[in-house]
């Protein structure tokens, strides 16, 4: 049994207070008790589900004690009046429970009293004190808020606010590789402005000066247009690889010097206008993943083509006078331009998931 020296232990002996151990679970008078018990938790008080009889049963009415008539009031006119729909966007009321509630309003009319709840199949007494916890009190929108600014940190670096994002007129998203260097600007009525990309070095097993990487991004971004926003992609081997470090290198460089060229005021302002973006949660978004591996997103840029034509409302608009030359150019390298492809997709998918729209990456 454990032990404890507490205020109950301190006796007299030999002419001297002395402490002697005493089993935490002896009997003290409520006085002592309370003086010696501490709380673990200084939280402030929430109503729980706690009222139970010596067999751990519910008495009767037990969940009306706990609210004052006030608060059973407004608990009861949501319970009788929401719908299905409105009543999930309440704490543990998503799917069956929802469902069931109307339900056993149509059948045994409007509920009388908070316990009549208990009554609803899947809910229970503790499970119906949380449900009324969450009618009074509600997350929802702190929750949505919440999710969102996590959503945004998950997959864009540094973090941005999507105010900013919102207010952005136009973005270029930027996605290079070995040998090219591509770019879709798009602005945020998803209207492709511009779309192409640059032929660059060809990596071999050295590391090329810093000079020369200048030199080639520079010439490139020359060739961009101004917007608010640039979104690099954010991928590369795994740097336990060795093989594969002349690779990761070269991508670092590039994506330091995109950072440092493009990003012209953030000394004076502290803006980060260059962001980089996860190119799984691109490829998780639009269903290009198997595995941990990202296959090509020819296919679906073609079809994103052909609804700018053909769609009144489609999910991305081209320019009516370039679509049969960007078809053309497709047909013709498509085993070349994966980092073309790649850059409208992740422009695509910034905005998306930024705005709200469309689906939402995956774990």
């Amino acid at each position: 049994m454990a032990l404890r020296t507490n205020l109950a232990s301190l006796i007299k002996a030999g002419g001297r207070w002395r402490w002697l151990p005493v089993s935490e679970y002896s009997s003290l008078p409520p006085v002592l008790n309370n003086i010696c018990s501490r709380r673990k938790s200084t939280a402030p008080e929430k109503i729980v589900a706690s009222v139970c009889d010596t067999k751990g049963r519910t008495p009767e009415k037990a969940l009306d004690k706990l609210f004052s008539p006030e608060q059973q009031a407004s608990i009861l006119h949501v319970l009788n009046t929401a719908s299905d729909k409105e009543l999930e966007a309440f704490r543990l009321l998503r799917g069956r429970k929802s469902v069931n509630i109307v339900e056993h309003r149509k059948k045994f009319g409007p509920f009388q009293s908070l316990e009549s709840l208990t009554d609803v199949s899947l809910i229970q007494y503790k499970t119906a004190v949380q449900v009324c916890n969450s009618i009074l009190c509600p997350e929802s929108g702190r929750k949505k808020k919440s999710q969102e600014k996590w959503l945004l940190g998950k997959f864009i670096k540094p973090g941005v606010e999507r105010e900013r994002i919102k207010a952005a007129n136009s973005i270029i998203s930027i996605v290079f590789g070995t040998r090219r260097i591509a770019w879709a600007h798009l602005d945020r009525k998803f209207k492709v402005l511009d779309w192409q990309q640059a032929e660059c070095w060809k990596l071999t097993n050295r590391i090329y000066p810093s000079s020369v990487y200048l030199q080639e991004i520079s010439s490139v971004i020359s060739k961009m247009p101004q917007a608010d926003l640039y979104i690099l992609e954010k991928s590369g081997p795994s740097i336990h690889n060795t093989s594969l470090f002349p690779i990761l290198l070269h991508f670092l460089i590039i994506e330091a010097m995109l950072y440092a060229l493009l990003n012209k005021t953030f000394a004076e302002d502290g803006q980060h206008r260059v962001l980089s973006m996860n190119r799984n949660a691109v490829g998780k978004h639009f269903n290009l993943m198997i595995g941990d591996t990202r296959t090509s997103g020819r296919e679906l840029v073609k079809q994103l083509l052909s609804d700018s034509v053909l769609k009144e409302e489609p999910r991305v608009f081209f320019p009516l006078d370039r679509v049969v030359q960007y078809r053309q150019k497709i047909l013709k390298d498509s085993h070349h331009i994966e980092e073309l492809y790649d850059s409208l997709l992740q422009a695509v998918a910034f905005y998306e998931l930024a705005l709200g729209k469309g689906s939402e990456a995956q774990e």
